[in-house]
């Protein structure tokens, strides 16, 4: 019997060494953040902050003549930022890519508005709890492959499980759009480079169809109606504004089609993921109020007559433009979303002012989300969801976090990435 109890002992200590931090219960008591440099998220700064939260809000915020309140942490010579958010990201829906049993990022079906990634979203993923300790504390949790992957929702990263994570359901759909050319297939026997894409206007008229029986299905006046239909039911919010289309485009020719097709078919609400050729048409984006969701600058020219520098400089291009931008990585794994802010970095280091490059993965993120009312900006009545670093969030050198908070809640700052990290220290310390 000992001899059981003993394996068991075991099991349940092995299951807890490697579960995920416990989630931080609500907040109890106002907590003060004194003498930090208070970067707002909107392009401004406070010195020497005073900032106050109680009850997961924030209640006051000033300069060190505003009074404190509660439990205070010195954060004199240290720096205060909202949380970061991730968009269009598969975060929690794989956690191993090798293993198909752990990943839930796409389904089978090319249009598949009503497959809801919210519902299949780990809490207790390692990849989404290793985005903690750099800052990143909210995502947008979407789905992946297809003409239209799904549905999308909004999640803060300290939960218990989905239900608890979520901050905005079924934000919105995200379509990828086809390509005008199309790379040669060798392994079929097609000839290699990029030849025109026969079947681009035959793939454009199928998501054009969709959209038409979808639109059709809503008022009633489509065969569809006559029975119910999951994936017509899902599109409706596209076209009384509750949700947006985030069209997954690069090519000028590409985003041109994109945003006037869904504008012609009753699309109120268009965002562009990706957007690498959106500079060549700011004032068509701008006319159509078209945000931008530019990939994260570490990626070399897709063209091979391009600026080398073209991926770095384009979230200044884009913003110097006047369009409301924010940096994604959809084409990179979900682990490499942790180095968010090195990429806002990265972009103020091609001469865009920093805290202006801090926008494009706080307050421009939220604006593009539509979760601006409580989140990606300091301000009075707002989310405390924000963070302490001993230095500048942008800089990988700098970026030390000493406290982090999701809705009040002081989170974990432990991942398996700092576990490992202790340890091998202790190695190399003794050596």
């Amino acid at each position: 019997m000992k001899k059981y109890i003993s394996i068991l002992t075991l099991l349940v200590l092995g299951s807890t060494m490697f579960a995920q931090q416990t989630p931080a219960p609500k907040q109890t008591e106002a907590i003060t953040i004194s003498g930090a440099t208070a970067h707002i998220g909107d392009g401004t700064v406070i010195e020497n902050s005073i900032l106050v939260f109680e009850n997961g809000k924030i209640t006051a915020l000033g300069t060190s003549t505003t009074p404190t309140k509660g439990k205070v942490i010195n954060a004199q010579g240290k720096h205060v930022y909202p949380g970061l958010i991730a968009p269009t990201k598969s975060l929690g829906l794989v956690e191993v890519n090798a293993v198909r049993a752990s990943d839930d990022q796409d389904e089978l079906g090319e249009f598949i508005p009503n497959v809801r990634s919210l519902i299949a979203y780990n809490a207790e993923s390692k990849v989404v709890e290793s985005m903690r300790p750099n800052g990143v504390l909210l995502g947008q949790i979407a789905p992946q492959g297809g003409g239209i992957s799904g549905t999308s929702s909004i999640v803060q990263f300290d939960a218990w499980n989905w239900e608890d994570a979520a901050i905005k359901v079924d934000d919105g759909i995200h379509m990828n759009w086809p390509n005008s050319f199309r790379r040669g297939r060798w392994w079929l026997g097609e000839e290699r480079g990029y030849k025109p894409n026969k079947e681009y206007a035959k793939q454009i008229q199928e998501g054009v169809d969709f959209m038409l029986n979808a639109k059709a299905y809503g008022t009633g006046t489509g065969k569809a109606n006559e029975q119910p239909n999951e994936a017509y039911t899902a599109m409706q919010g596209l076209f009384d504004g509750s949700k947006k289309l985030y069209i997954y485009a690069d090519g000028e020719k590409e985003i041109i089609d994109a945003v006037t097709t869904a504008k012609e078919n009753g699309v109120q609400d268009v965002v562009i993921v990706g957007g690498y050729e959106a500079h060549k048409i700011i004032p068509f984006l701008k006319k159509n109020n078209i945000p931008v969701l530019v990939q994260q600058p570490h990626a070399l020219p897709s063209r091979e007559d391009d600026d080398y520098d073209m991926p770095y400089k384009l979230p200044k291009l884009l913003t110097d433009g006047g369009l409301l931008v924010g940096i994604q990585n959809a084409n990179m794994s979900n682990f490499q979303t942790r180095n968010l802010p090195f990429y806002a970095g990265h972009v103020a280091g091609q001469g865009l002012d920093k805290e202006i490059a801090l926008q494009l993965i706080t307050g421009n993120s939220a604006k593009i989300l539509g979760i601006d009312d409580s989140y990606g900006t300091l301000a009075v009545g707002k989310s405390a969801t924000l963070f302490v670093s001993e230095g500048d969030a942008l800089d990988m050198r700098t970026n030390i976090l000493t406290n982090a908070f999701i809705d009040g809640r002081e989170i974990s700052l432990e991942t398996h990435q700092t576990e490992l990290w202790k340890r091998y220290m202790k190695k190399y310390a003794r050596e």
